[in-house]
C-alpha cells in the first residue's frame, strides 16, 4: 500500500501506519482465511474437535461420525494439507490426531468456547 494520509484522519497516524504495516502481510491473512475456510465445513469442525480429544483411524472417525470412510477421508486430507491436523502409521492402520501447534489449541478453544462444550476429561 502506498503511504499516503486518509481522506479523513480519526485516529493516531502513528496507530494508522502501524496497522497499514499489517495489512500489507497479505499472505499470513491469506492464511487465517484458508483455515477458516476448512472449518466453514460443518463435518471438518466435528472431525477437528474429535481428533482434539483423541487419535483416531478411519473406520473409527467414520463410526463416530456416521459417515462413510472415503468422506472422512476427504475432510482429513483437507485439514491435514492446512496442518491442522497430523497422522501415523502403525502397521495398515493410519492414525489421527490434531496438529500440536498453537494454531490447532486456539482453533480448539475457539469451537469450544463458541459452542460452549466442555471437554471431556
Amino acid at each position: 500500500m502506498p503511504d499516503y494520509p486518509l481522506p479523513h484522519q480519526h485516529s493516531d497516524p502513528i496507530v494508522t501506519d502501524q496497522l497499514r504495516a499489517h495489512l500489507e502481510q497479505t499472505l499470513q491473512f491469506q492464511i487465517v482465511s484458508d483455515i477458516f475456510k476448512q472449518l466453514s465445513d460443518s463435518n471438518r469442525t466435528r472431525i477437528f474437535w474429535l481428533l482434539c480429544h483423541c487419535e483416531e483411524c478411519v473406520l473409527n472417525i467414520s463410526s463416530l461420525m456416521n459417515m462413510s470412510s472415503p468422506a472422512v477421508s476427504h475432510h482429513l486430507k483437507q485439514l491435514k494439507a492446512n496442518g491442522l491436523i497430523v497422522s501415523r502409521r502403525d502397521g495398515k492402520e493410519v492414525y489421527y490426531r490434531a496438529a500440536g501447534t498453537q494454531q490447532s489449541a486456539l482453533l480448539h478453544r475457539v469451537i469450544e468456547e463458541t459452542m460452549e462444550i466442555v471437554c471431556p476429561r
